[in-house]
């Protein structure tokens, strides 16, 4: 009895000793065995392992490709026109150990800090380069630039334990105040080239209303002279029917052309003439008949 009372704690704490001294990794981790703070052991490999209990820890740490979005920054090329950058990183734990060693208890949050510190120095160095100017950045060329910030980042993530797989320019924009003057001049040349065409269009009108004016006299004119040869032929034919007539009877055209005459000079209630009483004009007003009481 007294046995079994000593037996059973003692298989107890073995089991719990036995259990403390066991840890997994999984596949998507990296596991570092700490001893008083020192790195005993590295354990890449998933599966089952051994460690000292209550003497040794383990720290684990994500082998997966992480993301970073880095914080808005200024850069300005060699054209001196001003870029508010916005990017963001892919990277992964390559090294535990110098991992471990570079952020210490930080984690991956020291590393991340860094890590961005890094990226914005590189952005700025490679976008403020000679012969990169905003029209590069905003180009296609854009892929080769961000090829090299990325291969400059990685050179410098090497020390912090880190691999940066890559790096992106999310957003490449002007500042507010750039923003502002860039729409106000594209607004100027976009009202230029509206009263550009407003004044091309008035001049296509002007010369359209010029050209049909031209075509309306130039009818008109046409029309008027086919009515003078019109009438110069009526008048022409006239004169010669008057003409037959004067030979066939002159003293009936005389007679005719007389009324003609008459009904022309004698138009209108108020009509008033001068003329000497023998005059030729009233041959075909006066009577033959004896006035009254003469002779």
């Amino acid at each position: 009895m007294r046995k079994t009372a000593i037996i059973l704690p003692a298989l107890f704490v073995g089991v719990i000793v036995a259990l403390s001294s066991l840890y997994v990794v999984d596949e998507r981790e990296k596991a570092l065995v700490l001893q008083f703070g020192q790195i005993k052991a590295v354990k890449e490999e998933p599966g089952l392992a051994f460690k000292i209990p209550i003497i040794q820890e383990v720290v684990k740490y994500d082998d997966r490709i992480l993301s970073l979005d880095t914080d808005v920054i200024e850069v300005t090329p060699s054209d001196d026109r001003r870029l508010v950058v916005d990017a963001f990183a892919r990277y992964r734990i390559s090294d535990v150990v110098k991992f471990r060693q570079a952020v210490g208890v930080g984690g991956v949050r020291a590393a991340e800090d860094r890590l961005s510190s890094i990226l914005n120095a590189q952005i700025r160095e490679v976008l403020g380069a000679d012969q990169v100017t905003s029209d590069t950045i905003l180009s296609s060329d854009r892929g080769s630039l961000m090829l090299r910030i990325r291969d400059n980042a990685r050179v410098s993530a090497r020390s912090l334990g880190l691999d940066v797989v890559d790096v992106r320019l999310k957003q490449t924009n002007l500042p507010d105040q750039n923003l502002d003057a860039t729409f106000a001049r594209m607004r100027a040349e976009r009202e230029r080239e509206a009263a550009d065409e407003i004044a091309r269009g008035n001049e296509a009108a002007q010369r359209v209303r010029a050209t049909a004016d031209r075509t309306v006299v130039e009818t008109l004119s046409e029309a008027e002279r086919e009515a003078q040869v019109t009438r110069g032929e009526a008048d022409a034919e006239r004169n010669r029917v008057f003409a037959e007539a004067f030979g066939a009877d002159p003293e009936f055209f005389a007679f005719y052309r007389s009324l003609q005459a008459y009904e022309t000079a004698l138009k209108g209630d108020n009509s008033s003439m001068v003329m000497t009483p023998d005059s030729q004009f009233f041959d075909y007003l006066k009577s033959d008949a004896p006035e009254a009481g003469g002779n």
